[in-house]
């Protein structure tokens, strides 16, 4: 090795080290000791030398948290630990009836708590093997769950690789992603400025951010991650026993763990945290509606097990809904795409939750019969889960005389046409193809980033180009480069803004025929549904031409289905708007995809990657293998047919010798699966 190349491995490795540890700091330690300016400086000297250095380019290193490309989809993988769910409990009275199940179950063993709070966000594995991140799964259904290792990635809050030097071969750790207050406050700002519509809450849109395909996405998007619980762990650390024990060692190890946890002597501790919490909890910066109460020695919660659905050794106990007392001002019925009519209250501004509320939700007008509604009613709101407001209750006794009860509107209040009731259903809609409340909530929809995916197209712009009559039809969109000096004396619409909305809607018209079926809003027809669809038929012609029967033909579409779409297909509006949206270029096709190369090597064979390779990323080895034939598994067993092993393999190494499994380096693998 040359001498600059020397000095440029050691200034990047100092460099690593260096972010490496200021992530710990603000993310972990929330100690930072440096600017954000100044940590970009040494991420950009990072950048720079890896690009004049390419070869010395890691996957572990700070600079690539961001993945290359979107993802196509996502693979589903197996926990090599359930994530079981865990029992609620809501009054101190069931905490103790929990210690007593725990006191008989344990006998004479003597034993404390740890309570921890239940972080609001979305439950995720992550998995380390030879001190590097590998995986990150979501939980699924607690057996099975989405890899989505990628955007993981992208949370500078997660480590790509665990500090220090005495981790175990293989590390899984549980937590939860979630999206800071004040991140999430910043970016509906951000996004309001824009004229896009703001997230609704913060669980809802870090579930939403972390099934992008995009990792560049979740990067903007301020997640963080906080460690709770462990599934596998091999060898399981010496000389730890209790849980407070194990995530001291999970803190050095640079993950990121509660801040708020707490060891109490026994359940009278533990309800006494209880009480001083739900007070302290409102000035955190991440949502949470309860706490959860886990035995702290290890041992014993084997002893005591779990049901199929949840340990027996810990419980959460969630805090009552707050509640306040407000006064019916109005009711609004809004229309939504497929015509749903919704009434919403109006309401005196209360707070609750922290938040000042005006509006609630009431659901439907069978609700609002179970409450009897009336004018000026003083009605009960509470938060569901702490962050939708609804009514739950009428005080009858504070009702005026003379008031009138809440009606469901004759005719649609947006448009005037004609509303039924869902045969056998709750739902009140308008059955007017041409409301245009429900053309506006459609544009929204059809510009959304699971469907044509136009970049720009947010619900304030959308309804201001209904408004100024820009748009009202969605062929309309891709006529817009027609009237850009119009676009340009739109509300927060420069030059720039303008020229990047037209490239989005121009790009759009190359989304494939799936997205555009989901776009279109059918009812029954979603994005999976339009899938479906779109592989099987190949283009809109073909699907078009298709009867009842080959619609039935189509695995995993029923008659309600096929009705529904078919009725769409042949109606004068569904027909017109293909016409016109073929017209104006948009693609009609489905393209095919290519018929995956087998490896006779590995056709049904099961391997484990284990180790850091040179050319391939984990994920990247693993949907190869996959292409080829083969399955991925994460254990080494006796039906281990290959173990394709990089450096810092570990364990599983050994286990291959021990079972006598092939193992194959990377250039053997190569060979391999070119014969």
């Amino acid at each position: 090795m040359s001498k600059d190349k020397a000095e440029a491995a050691s200034r990047v490795e100092a460099l690593r080290a260096e972010i490496r540890r200021h992530d710990r700091l603000y993310h972990t330690e929330a100690k930072p000791v440096i600017s954000d300016r100044q940590y970009d400086r040494l991420m950009d000297e990072l950048r720079a030398l890896e690009s004049q250095h390419p070869e010395l380019v890691t996957p572990d290193s700070p600079t690539q948290r961001v993945g290359e490309r979107p993802l196509e989809g996502f693979e589903h993988v197996r926990h090599a630990v359930p994530m079981l769910s865990i029992d609620n409990t809501y009054s101190p009275e069931e905490l103790r009836d929990f210690d007593g199940r725990v006191r008989r179950g344990l006998g004479d063993e003597s034993y404390d708590y740890i309570v921890d709070p239940k972080i609001d966000g979305v439950a995720v594995s992550l998995r380390y093997e030879a001190g590097r991140l590998v995986l990150g799964a979501t939980r699924g259904d607690g057996r099975t769950g989405d890899d989505i290792t990628q955007n993981l990635r992208t949370i500078r809050s997660v480590p790509l690789r665990l500090d220090g030097d005495d981790w175990p071969d293989v590390l899984e750790v549980r937590g939860e992603v979630f999206w800071p207050r004040h991140d999430f406050d910043e970016t509906n700002r951000q996004r309001e400025a824009a004229g896009e519509e703001p997230f609704k809450n913060p669980r809802n849109a870090t579930a939403g951010t972390l099934k992008q395909l995009d990792s560049s996405i979740v990067a903007k998007r301020g997640l963080t991650c906080q460690a709770h619980g462990y599934g596998v762990i091999e060898p399981f650390p010496a000389r730890v026993a209790l849980h407070e024990e194990l995530f001291a060692r999970l803190r050095g190890w640079g993950i990121p763990t509660s801040p708020y946890m707490r060891r109490c002597a026994d359940i009278e501790e533990a309800i006494a945290f209880v009480e001083e919490w739900e007070q302290r909890r409102r000035d955190i910066d991440y949502e949470t509606d309860g706490l959860v109460v886990k035995v702290n020695q290890l041992a014993l919660r084997e002893t005591l097990g779990a049901t199929s659905k949840a340990p027996r050794w810990c419980i959460a106990f969630k805090y009552a809904a707050e509640q306040a007392e407000s006064r019916l001002l109005s009711v609004d019925f809004q229309v939504g795409k497929l015509g749903t009519i919704t009434p919403v209250a109006n309401l005196e501004p209360v707070e609750l939750a922290g938040t000042t509320v005006k509006r609630a939700t009431l659901h439907n007008f069978d609700q609002v019969r179970r409450l009897g509604l009336h004018a000026a009613d003083v009605l009960t709101v509470e938060k569901a889960g702490e962050i939708i407001p609804r009514v739950v209750a009428v005080d009858v006794s504070k009702r005026k005389s003379g008031a009138k009860p809440v009606e469901p509107p004759g005719t649609c209040p947006k448009c005037g046409g004609d509303v039924v009731q869902d045969e056998g259903g709750v739902y009140l809609r308008c059955i007017n193809p041409a409301c245009p409340a429900q053309f506006v909530e459609r544009l929204k929809f059809f510009c959304g980033r699971n469907q044509m995916d136009i970049e720009g197209a947010g619900a304030k712009l959308v309804e201001s180009l209904f408004r100024g009559k820009l748009v009202e039809r969605y062929a309309d969109l891709y006529r817009l480069q027609e009237r850009r000096d119009e676009l340009i004396g739109l509300e927060r619409m420069g030059a720039k803004s303008v020229d990047n909305l037209l490239a989005g809607i121009e790009a759009s018209k190359q989304q494939p025929l799936a997205r555009l079926l989901a776009a279109l809003n059918i009812r029954h027809v979603g994005a999976n549904t339009a899938e479906l669809l779109a592989e099987h038929f190949g283009a809109m012609s073909a699907l078009l031409d298709a009867d009842m029967g080959a619609l039935r033909e189509v695995e995993g579409i029923g008659p309600e289905v096929a009705a529904s779409l078919r009725a769409w297909l042949d109606s004068d509006a569904g027909r017109q708007t293909i016409v016109e949206l073929k017209t104006v270029g948009v693609n009609m096709t489905q393209p095919k995809r290519a018929a995956a190369r087998r490896s006779a090597a590995l056709e049904g064979k099961t391997v484990v990657v284990t180790g850091t390779l040179e050319k391939y990323s984990r994920k990247e080895i693993e949907d190869l293998i996959k292409r080829l034939g083969g399955k991925v598994t994460g254990g080494v067993s006796k039906k281990t047919d290959y173990v394709v092993a990089g450096d810092n393999a570990g364990g599983k190494l050994d286990k291959a010798k021990q079972f006598g499994v092939p193992v194959l380096n990377e250039v053997e693998f190569e060979q391999m699966i070119k014969r």
